[in-house]
Parts: structure tokens; C-alpha cells; sequence
């Protein structure tokens, strides 16, 4: 199956515009090699380990109706590395599906210039992950009572593991932000806009995979929710930005509820690390137990919440700035042409008279020679 469609010449096989233009062939080839190892027995094991979430835990009779009945609970582990490596090849075939049926299509209609086609391309194709992030985080919250228990958002029922729906969310944000940094190359980034797209990927990453190591799940899933929705509004007005010259409403509503997201987030943060994990009385960190209530925890936690929001918040003023100056820029343009259509018109009159009246003073000069003779 070909997500790309192949130009008029053939590039050299293995070649760099061949790896561009067929990557998505060949991670399709990968994952199907890893799929087919399910049919023999002596690769079964090894194929289950990149499907299936790994690290199981068995949990007693006596904790079940604790934990929620019969849901299957997980810990993280060194074979997570298998099953996020398996889904960023999938994340990678999703991209080029939505890049190829969606995305180039509506650029195509819309008829944007070359240098426009990339951020829109990636305002697109984020706001689709925010949307299905939004959707699923939300899911995972309502299912597993966390926003009618607060307590759930610092401490797990039972404490240091997760539910599969958990697990799943997060090896799926993983694999996300990971599959981010071949698609730097494959879509061909400038060179200028690398450093500010791997800033933006490494702060996602880092605070996902705190998240996850730390038990955190709660708390992680609805900073996400919350960070997802802003973001989601962002992309949405970005696209609607690039299909019309003046969407001044969506912007401004934008970035209302781009501040409003962000002070919740970092209230979020502050009330749930500041008095919560300050109260617990250990002191000893455990991975294992899920003991992360020390003093080095709380300081990552709450430094790590603050950067990544004065972060957003630097480039939410930044983009403002260049906004007003484009804007100020195309307005100061605009008052140029119409001034000196302005002019033009005021000497064309002007001249229109003078014309008229030169040649009421031409045509009466033979007049009155006629009438003297």
C-alpha cells in the first residue's frame, strides 16, 4: 500500500529523496515484519513484546474491588522501550496518511504559497493530536473517577501502578513525541526552525515521561487534558489564520483562554505538588513503591510545570508581537497606496480642468478673429 504518491521521475533507491518520499512504505514493511513473527512459534514471544503492554502485575483477590474489579494493572519497565518503538512506527504511518489524504489536499484547494505550506502543514497535524488527546484524556479521567476524587490526582489507587486505558494513553504520548523527531527530517524542516522544534518536542517529552516514571498519572493526565485543550484552540486559529487574512475573533478568544489555561495548569501544579507531597511524611525515594514525596521530586515537579509554562507563555507574547507587527507593517502599506491614490486622482482632476480650460481658450480665439473680420 503506497501513502505517497510517486512523482513523475524516479529518485536513486536508497537515495535521501527516496527515503523522503517512500518513508512511509518502509516503516509499513517494518511493522508488518514485526507482525508476522506472531505466525511462528519460535518468534511469538519476541513479536507479543512490541504489541502488548508488558509488566503485569497480579493482583491478590482482597485488593480487586479496590482496584476497580477486574482491570488489569501495570507497571513501567525496561520492555516498554519495545511496545513505544512499535507505536512511534505507527505514529509515523498515521502522520503520512493525514499529511497525504487530508492535509495536502486542503493546501491544494486553498492554493497557499510554499513558505505557508509548512506551518500549516504542522498546525494541522498537531491540531489532530490535540483533538484525539483531548477526547482520549478525557475518557480516561471520566472512567477512572479522577475528577470526582482530588485525592487521585496526587496519590494512584493502589499506589505505584496503573490501569491498562492509563498505560495505553501514555505509551501512545511517548511514542507521539518520539516519532516527532525523524519527521523533522522527513518533511524536510528548515534549517532555522530545527532548534525551536526540538525545544518544543523536549519539553513534551520530559514532562510526559516524569508523568509516567513518577506515578504521577493523574495528575499528568489532566495537566495534558488542560494543556491539549489550550493547544488544540491554538492550531485551530493558526489554520483559520492562514485560510483568511482576518480572524481577529478567533485569535483574541485564543488568547484569552491560552492565559486562562495556562494559570489553571500552573494552579493545578502548585496546590497538588505545594501541599500535598509537602505533607507526606516519607522521605525516602522508592521507584518501586512509588515514594516520590522528597524534596528533590517537588523541586523538579514544580520547576519542570513553571519553565514549561513561562515557556508556552514567552512564545504565546512572542507570536502576539510579530502578529502586531506584520499587521501594523500591511496597514502603514495600505495608507501608502491610498494616499497616493489619493494624489493620483486629486492631479487628475486638476489636469482635467486645466485641459478643459486651455481648450475653451483655444476654440474662442478663432471666434473672435471671425468676429473682427
Amino acid at each position: 500500500m503506497a501513502l505517497r504518491k510517486k512523482g513523475g521521475r524516479n529518485p536513486p533507491v536508497l537515495s535521501q529523496e527516496f527515503i523522503m518520499q517512500n518513508h512511509a512504505d518502509i516503516v509499513c514493511c517494518v511493522g508488518m515484519f514485526v507482525v508476522l513473527g506472531l505466525m511462528f512459534e519460535g518468534t511469538a514471544e519476541a513479536s507479543i513484546v512490541f504489541l502488548t503492554l508488558q509488566h503485569g502485575v497480579a493482583v491478590p483477590a482482597a485488593e480487586g474491588p479496590a482496584a476497580g474489579g477486574a482491570r488489569s494493572l501495570y507497571r513501567y519497565g525496561a520492555r516498554d522501550l519495545a511496545t513505544i518503538f512499535f507505536y512511534t512506527l505507527v505514529a509515523i504511518v498515521l502522520h503520512a496518511t493525514i499529511q497525504e489524504y487530508v492535509l495536502d489536499r486542503i493546501h491544494r484547494r486553498m492554493q497557499l504559497a510554499r513558505a505557508v505550506q509548512g506551518r500549516f502543514n504542522a498546525a494541522g497535524q498537531l491540531g489532530v493530536f490535540c483533538l484525539v488527546s483531548c477526547v482520549w484524556g478525557a475518557a480516561v479521567l471520566v472512567s477512572e473517577d479522577g475528577l470526582a476524587g482530588p485525592a487521585l490526582l496526587w496519590r494512584a489507587r493502589p499506589p505505584s501502578v496503573m490501569t491498562f486505558q492509563m498505560k495505553l494513553f501514555y505509551i501512545a504520548q511517548l511514542a507521539y513525541w518520539f516519532h516527532a523527531f525523524p519527521e523533522l527530517y522527513f518533511q524536510k524542516t528548515r534549517r532555522q526552525d530545527v532548534p525551536e522544534q526540538l525545544v518544543y518536542i523536549g519539553l513534551h517529552l520530559f514532562h510526559v515521561t516524569g508523568a509516567y516514571l513518577l506515578y504521577l498519572n493523574h495528575l499528568g493526565l489532566l495537566l495534558l487534558v488542560l494543556h491539549y485543550f489550550v493547544e488544540l484552540l491554538s492550531h485551530a486559529c493558526g489554520l483559520f489564520y492562514f485560510g483568511d487574512d482576518s480572524p481577529r475573533r478567533g485569535l483574541s478568544l485564543w488568547a484569552v483562554l491560552s492565559i486562562l489555561g495556562r494559570l489553571v495548569t500552573l494552579s493545578v501544579s502548585l496546590l497538588t505538588v505545594g501541599f500535598h507531597l509537602v505533607g507526606s511524611h516519607g522521605r525516602n525515594a522508592d521507584a518501586v513503591t512509588g515514594n516520590v514525596n522528597v524534596l528533590a521530586a517537588q523541586i523538579a515537579v514544580l520547576s519542570s510545570s513553571c519553565t514549561i509554562q513561562a515557556y508556552i507563555t514567552w512564545n504565546l507574547i512572542t507570536l502576539w508581537l510579530q502578529r502586531w507587527t506584520q499587521d501594523s507593517d500591511l496597514l502603514a502599506l495600505l495608507m501608502g497606496k491610498i494616499r497616493l491614490l489619493a494624489k493620483g486622482k486629486s492631479s487628475s482632476k486638476k489636469g482635467a480642468e486645466n485641459g478643459a480650460e486651455t481648450s475653451q481658450r483655444v476654440d474662442s480665439a478663432p471666434r473672435r478673429k471671425e468676429k473682427t473680420a
